[in-house]
């Protein structure tokens, strides 16, 4: 028998949920999120992921979000759940009529990405205002599930042209020589790429930007090797569509030391 995980622990503001709170997401699912792993209490980028929250609050609601009140509730939810190594999701709401964010904090079992290389299908699929992480988006799982029923692992999304943009629930980079090249097309700036953009600069090993397509002179053919990140860690991508890449193990392990150099801040 499969034994099914726990149930999360949620809290709204930094009470217990409850019925009349679970409407919130349910009616007004308008908002905005960022999720991270603690581990001890602590985790990497606190500083990036707070700042997310602060941007994308200003931008949808025209209100700031206090950083010391997001790590407050954190703090709560966790010694509500009884953990101190937790999968942590901080959801920002704002109901008809409320004066200030409503946040929803979810806590569960801690997560970790699948070590194994994985696969990718392109889908002709550009999210919307995608520098902001918001819920309920159900471009992306629909084709993360057309993806899974064509024996991929995970969708890759692509704008007009092929131009290759992140993965469904991940940022992509690529091997090119001794540099990582990303993207440049709009995305997400998912926190653990940022740490690992920050991290290769003070290695001396600058990260770049560049536009990637799916086919062509800049085409991820032209690759020796690709990775998928996001807050569950760093992977190999071992297959897109019909091109194919060896996992690069120097270069998993370099990345992999450029993340976990990432100081960790207490919640």
């Amino acid at each position: 028998m499969t034994k099914q995980p726990p149930a999360p622990h949620i809290e709204f503001d930094g009470r217990p949920a409850t019925e009349e709170s679970l409407r919130i997401p349910a009616l007004y699912g308008f908002g905005h999120f960022t999720a991270l792993q603690v581990r001890d209490g602590r985790a990497r980028g606190l500083g990036l992921h707070l700042a997310r929250l602060d941007a994308a609050n200003r931008e949808l609601f025209g209100l700031p979000l206090d950083g010391e009140r997001v790590r407050e509730l954190i703090r709560h939810a966790l010694d509500g759940a009884g953990r101190r190594d937790a999968s942590v999701r901080v959801n920002a709401y704002q109901p008809p009529g409320a004066t200030r964010t409503t946040l929803m904090v979810t806590v569960r079992e801690p997560a970790v990405m699948p070590s194994g290389a994985r696969s990718l299908m392109s889908v002709p699929y550009a999210r919307t205002a995608p520098h902001i992480k918001r819920p309920g988006e159900f471009g992306q799982t629909y084709y993360g599930v057309l993806a899974e029923r064509a024996g991929f692992d995970d969708a890759l999304l692509t704008a007009s042209g092929g131009v290759v943009t992140e993965g469904a629930v991940t940022n992509i980079g690529f091997r090119d020589g001794d540099s990582v090249v990303w993207p440049d097309a709009p995305a997400l700036t998912g926190i653990t790429m940022a740490l690992l953009e920050q991290g290769l600069e003070r290695a001396g090993r600058p990260s770049v930007r560049r536009p990637v397509t799916l086919d062509g002179p800049v085409g991820v053919g032209r690759f020796s090797a690709a990775f998928v990140c996001n807050s569950q860690g760093i992977a190999p991508v071992r297959r897109i569509d019909d091109t194919v890449f060896a996992v690069d193990e120097e270069l998993m392990k370099d990345l992999g030391a450029v993340y976990d150099s990432a100081p960790e801040d207490a919640v």
